[in-house]
C-alpha cells in the first residue's frame, strides 16, 4: 500500500538510474565519480566513473578491493572529505582508511574503537569540502555510542579523545547536529544537548499496544543545522508518522505519514524520501509536508532496494540524455532591420 501525489509536480524531483549491477551491497557512499561500497562478505569496493570509448556512456567500474578485518559484513561507511579519511562500521569496529585511495590507517596512528554500537558524526563536519592547500585542517566531531556510555572524538590525523557521558538505556541509532545528538534506543527517541549532557525524552518508537511489534527499524534524519532539526518516525499500529523536533525537543513544522513504516529515510532540501516494505519510495515536500512523487516498486526482484543513503556532498551520475542533449540543430540566421 502506498499514497499518491494530490498535486504532482510537472517535472518530478527525482528519477531511478541504475549505476552499478551485480554487486552484494550491504551499504554504500558516494563522492564526485567515486562509490565506495561495503558488501556482506566483508569487502570493501571502490567504484570509479571512466569513460573507455568515447563512443559509449561513462560508467562506474571496479578500481579496487580488500577486505575489512575477520571478513565480516560492513554496516556503516562514512565519508569525511574534509580530512581525507572514511569510517568503516564492522563487527563493532569503527576502522580508519583514506579517501580516495581506502587504503587502510595503521593502527599504530589510529586504533580501531571498540565495542561501538553505533556512531554519529557532526553532519555539520560532513558538509565540508576537501580542503585547499592552504586552508588548515579543522578536526572532525563524533560520538560513539556504547552499551551505556558516549564516547565523544575529534578526528584528524589522529583520534583525540575528548569526553563520556553516560547512557543509562543505550542507543541503537544515533544522528549529531552541532552540539544535539538525536539517539533512538530500544523504546523511544531522545535528544541530548552533548555541551549540557542533558537528555531530553521525546517520543516512544511505536505508539501502538505493547503486544504488538514494532515494525522497525527507528528512523531519523537531520533536517536543520542551524539551528538543529531532526525528523523522527514513530508507529502508530495502523500507520508511521514523521515528527519534526528541534535540537532542543519542541516540534516544529508539520507531521509527515506514511502507510507502513519506512526502512529507511533521507532527507534531501525540499524533500524527505522513505524507501517503503513494498519496495516503492515516497518523496514528500518538507515545506507543504505533501507528497510530491511516488517511485514505483521494480517490476522484478533484480533491484531489492534494501535502504536509501544521501551523499552530502554529491556525486556523478552518467547521464543518459547526453548525446540527445548534444546534438547538432540548424540555427536559422535573420538579419535584423535597421531601425531609422
Amino acid at each position: 500500500m502506498t499514497s499518491a501525489p494530490t498535486k504532482p509536480i510537472d517535472v518530478p524531483p527525482f528519477q531511478l538510474q541504475t549505476l552499478i549491477s551485480q554487486c552484494n551491497a550491504r551499504c554504500a557512499q558516494a563522492l564526485g565519480s567515486e562509490i565506495y561500497v561495503g558488501c556482506s562478505n566483508g569487502e570493501l569496493i571502490r567504484f570509479a566513473l571512466q569513460a573507455d570509448d568515447p563512443n559509449t556512456l561513462e560508467a562506474y567500474s571496479i578500481i579496487s578491493r580488500q577486505s575489512v578485518p575477520n571478513d565480516k559484513p560492513v554496516d556503516e561507511i562514512v565519508l569525511l572529505p574534509s580530512i581525507s579519511r572514511v569510517l568503516v562500521l564492522s563487527d563493532h569496529q569503527i576502522h580508519f582508511y583514506t579517501l580516495p585511495a581506502l587504503d587502510a590507517v595503521p593502527p599504530h596512528i589510529i586504533k580501531p574503537i571498540r565495542h561501538v554500537i553505533a556512531f554519529a558524526v557532526d553532519q555539520n563536519h560532513l558538509k565540508r569540502p576537501a580542503p585547499s592547500s592552504s586552508a588548515a585542517i579543522e578536526p572532525v566531531d563524533l560520538c560513539v555510542i556504547k552499551r551505556n556510555s558516549i564516547a565523544m572524538y575529534g578526528l584528524r590525523e589522529r583520534l583525540y579523545y575528548q569526553k563520556e557521558i553516560p547512557l543509562q538505556n543505550g542507543a541503537t541509532l544515533a544522528r549529531r547536529s552541532g552540539q544535539y545528538l538525536c539517539i533512538a534506543d530500544r523504546e523511544q527517541y531522545n535528544v541530548i544537548d552533548l555541551a549540557n549532557a542533558q537528555l531530553t525524552p521525546l517520543m516512544p518508537l511505536s505508539q501502538a499496544p505493547p503486544e504488538e511489534a514494532f515494525p522497525g527499524p527507528p528512523g531519523i534524519c537531520i533536517t536543520g543545522d542551524t539551528p538543529a532539526e531532526f525528523l523522527i518516525l514513530s508507529w502508530t499500529g495502523a500507520s508511521t508518522l514523521g515528527v519534526f523536533v528541534s535540537g532542543a525537543g519542541d516540534p516544529v513544522r508539520g507531521t509527515l505519514e506514511w502507510p507502513a513504516h519506512p526502512r529507511a529515510v533521507i532527507f534531501d532540501y525540499p524533500y524527505v524520501a522513505a524507501l517503503l516494505p513494498n519496495r516503492t519510495i515516497e518523496i514528500h515536500s518538507i515545506e507543504t509536508q505533501a507528497i510530491v512523487q511516488v517511485l514505483p516498486a521494480p517490476l522484478d526482484d533484480a533491484e531489492p532496494r534494501v535502504a536509501l543513503v544521501a551523499a552530502l556532498s554529491g556525486y556523478l551520475v552518467p547521464s543518459t540524455q547526453k548525446s540527445e542533449k548534444m546534438r547538432k540543430v540548424p540555427v536559422g540566421l535573420l538579419r535584423q532591420p535597421q531601425v531609422a
